[in-house]
């Protein structure tokens, strides 16, 4: 590793022994980045000052020139005023907006590592974070300041962005002048990035600057392609690296603008896409599922990329988001240990009911749980490399994660002869029912395909006799039948019968975490 710029260093000194990290790849010449880089400042660089950086549900646009203004002067409140030394992790939270952003930039760009966290996680959760990181230095929008400061964390130290008094970061002077990113090195820790698993403690990622060029450098650049007249927009917070990606790197790094929505649910996102032309958009499959009703009162004319990832996209969706809007939805695996995207495919390559292949830049491969590499249409475990890796934060699970070098997702995976990925389940999620394996999100495509069932999930309950039975939680279009029997019999006639639910269990909504993410563990509970 080179010298680091670093003053606080507990980052690097709290890394993986090397010996624990996966083997990192850069064959593009484009991840060949120099010894000293941060990302920040390389993001801010380029685009014209008119050029439109981030838009506002109002109709306001900050410029590139405003954007750097702003950051810069952030920046110099951070050291001058709060006292942030290089290395010095800072917790940001609030909703997605550009001030949030504006935070990421600054912090990173002062040289210190960006800890953004979810508006909607509660003091426990805080708190835990907090200790992990041993965080000392929050910036929190004031509309959502209150349980941060319940977490009583401390040492942590609170400044406010977005309120009215002389101590917000946004009221207090500071020079006009250009704040020079500090020199950190490629290698540096940029940002931790805290797993959102339903159970268990968290694990804190670590990326560093490097990391966050090569997801745009690979996804994007490779896969998404976008132009600089693009203009981004999704639901995924900023805390989620799937949000960060795709609505301040990804864009920024093209030179584009990103609509940031505060509240992007699936009743906020057609507006805002009709509204403001958006014409690149990231969201999870059941938001895609969820607008279909509704696009015949929106003008989405100037969308021309759909990406999805969070969970699996099933081929029921994309045919239906075919079928009404001519556009080819880019299904995604991504993970917080990896950053972003690193199987995919798009336009003409797509094949519905596959992730799709290795983004240029990555390696992947299916294999069994002792490393060896299984042939085609076998499942397996996937294993992925690339030009970033898993680095947790202390954590003794990184010798689960990175295994003879690979990144080992947790997911269950098909490859077929041609090279392409198709999900079966989570390898924790796989259902045995007599001995038969059972995909959850391949009975779910099947119900999906029935015309009254809106959305489906479908878990392993224990069962004395069969190890476990399949069971199917329901939500049905409004008026239509809750006829079980009549599911069952379509899964039937799709499937062979050992994969058909023991019980159909009907619902009003699946429980779902605040950014859309399905909860089966609550369904294997009972609901």
């Amino acid at each position: 590793m080179t010298t680091t710029a670093h003053l606080d260093t507990f980052a690097r000194d709290h890394l993986p022994p090397r010996e624990q990290w996966p083997e990192l790849r850069f064959d593009l010449p484009e991840l060949r980045y120099p010894e000293r880089l941060n990302c920040a400042g390389v993001l801010l660089q380029g685009p014209p000052d008119e050029r439109p950086a981030f838009r506002t549900p109002d109709g306001g646009v900050w410029t590139y020139g405003e954007l750097r203004a702003r950051v810069d002067r952030l920046a110099h409140l951070l050291g001058r005023d709060l006292g942030v030394v290089p290395g010095d992790r800072v917790l940001l939270r609030g909703p997605t907006t550009p001030w949030l952003a504006a935070c990421w930039l600054a912090v990173l760009k002062a040289g210190a590592i960006a800890v953004t966290v979810l508006a909607q996680q509660r003091p426990h959760e805080l708190a835990t974070i907090c200790e992990i990181a041993r965080v000392r230095h929050a910036l929190c929008d004031i509309r959502a300041v209150d349980d941060l400061a319940k977490a009583e964390i401390p040492g942590l130290s609170i400044t406010t962005y977005g309120g009215d008094g002389p101590g917000d970061l946004l009221n207090r002077p500071a020079p006009g002048t250009p704040y020079p990113a500090v020199d950190t090195a490629a290698d540096d820790v940029a940002l931790i990035a805290f797993t959102s698993g339903t159970t268990g403690r968290p694990k804190g990622c670590m990326h560093l600057h490097r990391d966050v060029l090569a997801i745009a450098d690979t996804f994007s650049r490779h896969v998404l392609r976008p132009t600089p007249d693009d203009v981004f927009t999704g639901s995924p917070p900023l805390g989620f690296t799937f949000g960060l990606g795709g609505l301040v790197v990804f864009p920024l790094r093209a030179g584009a603008s990103a609509l940031l929505l505060e509240q992007a649910h699936p009743a906020q996102l057609l507006p805002a896409i009709s509204e403001h032309r958006v014409s690149v958009l990231f969201t999870a499959p059941t938001a895609y599922r969820a607008m279909l009703p509704e696009l015949d009162h929106h003008d989405v004319s100037h969308l021309r990329r759909c990406v999805s990832a969070g969970e699996n996209l099933p081929a029921a969706t994309w045919h239906a988001w075919y079928e009404r809007t001519g556009l080819k939805i880019i299904n995604g695996i991504g993970a917080t240990e990896l950053l972003h995207i690193f199987l995919s495919a798009a336009d003409d390559d797509i094949r519905p009911g596959t992730t799709g292949v290795p983004v240029p830049g990555w390696q992947a491969r299916v294999q069994d749980a002792d490393g060896r590499e299984l042939p085609a249409g076998e499942p397996g475990l996937l294993a992925v490399r690339g030009p970033v890796g898993c680095r947790y934060l202390d954590d003794p699970r990184q010798r689960e994660y990175v295994r003879d070098g690979w990144n080992l997702t947790g997911d269950t995976y098909v490859r077929d002869d041609d090279g392409y990925f198709r999900y079966v389940a989570r390898a924790d999620d796989m259902i045995i029912t007599a001995g038969y394996n059972v995909a959850g999100p391949e009975v779910e495509d099947a119900l999906l395909r029935h015309p009254d069932v809106v959305e489906a999930a479908v878990v392993g309950r224990p069962d004395e006799d069969r190890g476990q039975v399949v069971v199917a939680y329901v939500v049905v279009k409004e008026g239509a039948p809750q006829d079980a029997e009549a599911l069952r019999a379509h899964v039937k006639s799709e499937l062979v019968p050992y994969k058909c639910p023991r019980q159909v269990v009907f619902l009003d909504a699946l429980p779902r975490t605040a950014t859309g993410k399905l909860q089966r563990f609550r369904l294997r509970a009972g609901g």
